[in-house]
């Protein structure tokens, strides 16, 4: 998965104001209590950060 098409899906699921937010501030169990932002920071795949956050937040499947 490309970045750009990671952050499509979080604008999709969150909203264009409330997506970034999410990144910034959500500590994911499923990242090692780390936040989007800090696991795409330090190398996370774009695929291995969205399937944590479809976990946490329960994102519906069309979306994953």
């Amino acid at each position: 998965m490309r970045l750009s098409e990671f952050w499509e899906r979080m604008e999709l699921q969150f909203g264009v104001g409330y997506a970034s937010s999410v990144a910034a501030d959500q500590v994911i169990a499923q990242l090692g209590g780390r936040t989007v932002n800090q696991a795409l920071a330090e190398g996370e795949s774009a695929k291995a950060v969205w399937r944590a956050v479809c976990q946490a937040f329960d994102v519906p499947a069309k979306l994953r």
